[in-house]
């Protein structure tokens, strides 16, 4: 069967995981032509170091790298959190694929439109 695979991947699958082992999952999976929507995003460490290990791997005719994408963080400003001085951030969506086959068209705070081609 010809056709791109679309990994759905849990929050409760990444939380049970370290960042170095979510780094490996999502690089392994994108070499294997595979995209990959997060349902929680990456920390900002987590993406640093994805787009390090990336970067080390990325050979001509073989891997050309990765396309990730995400939705802006959200932050609880509600009354009660500010009062009781808690900032909390909420991660959201993330996709993620192979640069040769994902493409961002169009990205806002509510939308991520992509190309896939095979």
């Amino acid at each position: 069967m010809k056709g791109i695979q679309l990994d759905l991947i849990s929050e409760d699958k990444l939380d049970g995981m370290t960042s170095m082992e979510k780094v490996r999952l999502i690089l392994d999976e994108v070499r294997n032509g595979k995209i990959l929507v997060l349902e929680k995003g990456l920390t900002p460490n987590e993406q640093t170091k994805l787009i390090e290990l990336t970067m080390t791997e990325i050979a001509p005719d073989d891997f050309a790298g990765i396309e990730i994408e995400s939705y802006p963080v959200k932050q609880n400003d509600s009354f009660f959190s500010k009062l009781l001085g808690k900032n909390t951030m909420k991660t959201r969506l993330t996709v993620i694929g192979p640069a040769a086959q994902l493409k961002t068209i169009k990205k806002d705070r509510d939308l991520i439109s992509a190309l896939v081609s095979p």
